[in-house]
């Protein structure tokens, strides 16, 4: 046979013959057969070809169509005869339950190593694995720096986002090792981002456990081509495999569990096989309580909203099982004033003295920010040291090398040049906050001075939310009437505390006891007191109006005037006779002319004072009810139509 009729097809060399989806070759040797260009194939075995029956089985249907002979070390076959189809097809049968315990036996001995803790897995930027075997912590103390500084500004921060800002604004690099690409086994110092900054806390080996199976492969999510995809993360409960104390460690296993389930809350996400539900990270919004509010009703977390004032929302029931109606919606602002005021009392106990702990936290972060900058300036001067150390060793009449090495040196000048003067603006530019003689003071009786802080708005939203969350894990809010909301406080301790809010509603006469307020309102004013007096009284017995915490005069006299019941004063001024005398308004209905008419000539002397006198206690006018001080005062209305054409 001729070579070029010949033709050699490896492209699958180092390939597992599982799938063909990436398999260049095969694809080419079945397009080529069923092209009917290929007369016989020559193969070492079976296996070699394929470790599918679907794949295998395509083969020989189109070799039996086009009449193609196979052979391997065996012999030759022909797809088209049912004896060799047979053998050729528990061939493959025998090559894919091959390639099954070939699996298995690998998996084993994979777990097995896993279980023995021998098995060698990638290893996070910061930790070495020696010549020996023996994983230690890198030897670059920058590294390392880096990294203890990362976790310790996530227990302060407590936000994925919050750290990311803070090695922003302090130009803080993240380091990595490169596992592939141009700069494999290089160390590189990278942009921080979310996506390094979660990676490095969510990493178990930082607290020196090794984690087998924290991504696992779902064949439903993998697609065609690319083998590498599918694999999700798995909870912690479904690892494979979890050692602790095998790596040394950054932080304490305690410390990552708590992390961790910091992260989940921040996240939002319901935590399951636990009693409590996310809190999620605190924000700049007035309402307090984002986070903590539950709904007494089904459970779930509250949402906030803010229109004319902030709101807390639960329409879990709706959503889950379609109701008519939502949960709750509650004036948040009395809320929060409630369990502040308990906070406060919390704290009254304890004496907190923050003074030390606020001192010794200025003091270590400005020898973290400190050496961070003076490792970074020495590793600078290293690379630019070193550039230098191949620029004089090249040959001089070498000049392709010598110019670029020269290139070289020259960059890491400029940025040996440019890191000194950011260290220098670091020195003299950071404005560190300095604490006055008065605020040692308050924080020393901080339990006496933070309501003063915190009503002075010195102290931000998201800073009261944080103070809150020192102490309380969930307030559970529960309407019991339209101005009464039930507050169940869940304090860290795990002891809860129960308050009470009356948030303002629309209409008066929903207000708890109500119809008591309205008699109380009909005795008192029987016994003759005046409005601010009832009102009085009325806050004093507990009585509230729908808008306020006591009871106003206005709202007295609203309820009074709508029942009809007038005070000495009104009754005189409202009434047509007093006493046996006519009132001005008597006198202006019998002489069918205006009130004020009436007043203008009393208060003018027009009319004669003999036919009038005033009365003791209210000071309303009355006026003679005979003939003779009634024709006189028509006399008087005559003259003035006269005179004046109308009144």
């Amino acid at each position: 046979m001729a070579k070029e009729r010949i033709r050699v097809i490896d492209a699958d060399l180092g390939l597992s013959g599982q799938g063909s989806d990436y398999r260049s070759g095969f694809q080419e040797l079945v397009a080529e057969v069923s092209l009917g260009h290929i007369g016989i194939i020559f193969g070492y075995e079976v296996s070699r070809l394929a470790r599918n029956n679907s794949d295998w089985y395509h083969l020989l249907d189109l070799a039996a169509v086009f009449g193609s002979l196979i052979a391997d070390t065996d012999g030759v076959y022909d797809p088209r005869l049912y004896n060799d189809r047979l053998l050729l097809g528990l061939k493959g049968t025998m090559s894919e339950a091959e390639l099954h315990l070939l699996r298995l036996r690998l998996e084993g001995g994979r777990l097995s190593q896993v279980r023995r803790g021998a098995y060698r897995q990638h290893l996070p930027t910061g930790l070495v694995r020696q010549s020996d075997g023996q994983v230690v912590k890198d030897p670059d103390n920058q590294v390392r720096h880096v990294i203890e500084l990362l976790f310790s500004e996530f227990v302060q921060l407590g936000s994925c986002h919050q750290v990311l800002a803070y090695l922003k604004r302090n130009d803080i690099l993240l380091p990595r090792h490169q596992t592939a690409g141009f700069h494999k086994g290089e160390l590189l110092w990278k942009p921080p981002s979310e996506a390094a900054v979660y990676d490095i806390l969510r990493n178990p080996a930082y607290a020196g456990a090794f984690a087998y199976g924290r991504k696992q492969v779902d064949p439903s999510h993998q697609r065609p081509g690319y083998p590498s995809t599918g694999r999700l993360s798995r909870p912690m409960e479904e690892w494979i495999h979890l050692q602790q104390d095998v790596y040394p460690a950054y932080i304490t296993w305690e410390q990552y569990l708590a992390n961790q389930d910091r992260l989940h809350r921040n996240a939002m996400r319901y935590i399951e096989q636990k009693t409590h539900q996310a809190l999620g990270a605190t924000r700049e919004g007035p309402a307090l309580l984002q986070g903590l509010a539950t709904c007494g009703l089904c459970g779930h977390l509250m949402r906030v909203a803010y229109k004319s004032s902030q709101r807390y929302l639960c329409s879990a029931m709706v959503k889950e099982f379609a109701s008519s109606r939502m949960c709750m919606s509650l004036q948040g602002s009395s809320i929060d004033q409630v369990v502040t005021q308990a906070f406060f009392d919390a704290l009254r106990p304890s004496q907190l003295d923050a003074l030390e702990a606020v001192l010794a936290a200025e003091k270590t972060e400005r020898q973290r920010l400190g050496q961070q900058w003076e490792e970074r300036l020495q590793r600078v001067q290293y690379e630019a040291h070193w550039a230098q150390k191949q620029y004089n060793a090249v040959d001089p009449e070498n000049r392709l090398v010598a110019a670029e090495l020269e290139k070289r040196w020259e960059e890491k000048l400029h940025e040996l040049q440019e890191t000194r003067e950011a260290h220098q603006r670091f020195l003299h530019d950071l404005d560190w906050p300095q604490l006055t003689p008065e605020l040692c003071e308050q924080f020393r009786h901080i339990s006496d001075t933070l309501p003063a802080l915190w009503h002075n708005d010195q102290l931000s939203n998201s800073q009261k939310k944080e103070l809150l969350r020192t102490l309380i894990v969930r307030v559970v809010l529960k309407r019991l009437a339209p101005d009464r909301v039930e507050i169940k406080i869940v304090w860290v301790s795990g002891h809860y505390s129960v308050h009470y809010a009356q948030p303002p509603i629309r209409c008066e006469s929903d207000v708890t006891g109500y119809q008591e307020m309205v008699e109380r309102i009909g005795v008192l004013w029987q016994q003759g007191f005046a409005d601010s007096q009832i009102a009085g009284q009325l806050t004093t017995e507990g009585f509230h109006s729908a808008r306020s915490t006591g009871v106003s005069a206005l709202a007295v006299q609203r309820v009074r005037r709508d029942r009809g019941w007038y005070l000495h004063l009104e009754q005189s001024r409202n009434a047509l006779e007093l006493d046996g005398y006519l009132t001005p308004r008597g006198l202006a209905r019998l002489l069918g002319v205006n009130r004020q008419w009436v007043y203008r000539n009393l208060e003018n002397g027009a009319i004669d004072p003999q036919c009038f006198v005033r009365h003791p206690q209210s000071r309303v006018y009355q006026i003679r009810n005979d003939d003779e001080t009634i024709a006189h005062i028509r006399q008087l209305l005559l003259r003035n139509l006269d005179t004046q054409g109308g009144i």
